[in-house]
């Protein structure tokens, strides 16, 4: 057998093993996944907005936000800090908006502005 020959079928050996080795690697890693939004369809706006943001605090007004929804905010959003707080109920589920981007409201309705803030840990 020639250095050539011997140096291909080795060549050729190690590809193999290297080749099978990247694929069983590729193969069994795992991607994480990420829980797709809950927010409602009217709020998908603001929560992409949200959720695509760095900083650990968002303040927008209530105009900045009805100009990412292309509508008005209902008049108990600007009158009322629970809308912004509460719990949602089951038929008004508006808060997920800010919470599926990890975030709590904190509304300043005399300023006409809401803080959303990062939860710890996200």
């Amino acid at each position: 057998m020639t250095l050539r020959r011997w140096l291909s079928a080795w060549w050729g050996r190690q590809v193999g093993l290297h080749e099978e080795r990247s694929t069983k690697t590729i193969s069994s890693i795992q991607r994480p996944t990420r829980e797709a939004p809950t927010a409602p369809a009217q709020f998908v706006e603001l929560h992409t907005y949200l959720d695509r943001r760095y900083a650990s605090a968002v303040t927008l007004s209530f105009q900045q936000m009805e100009d990412l929804l292309g509508y008005a905010l209902p008049a108990s959003a600007r009158t009322e800090p629970t809308w912004w707080t509460a719990d949602p109920v089951p038929a008004d589920r508006h808060a997920d908006a800010w919470v599926a981007a990890r975030r709590t409201a904190t509304p300043h309705l005399s300023s006409g502005i809401v803080v959303f803030e990062r939860l710890p840990g996200t």
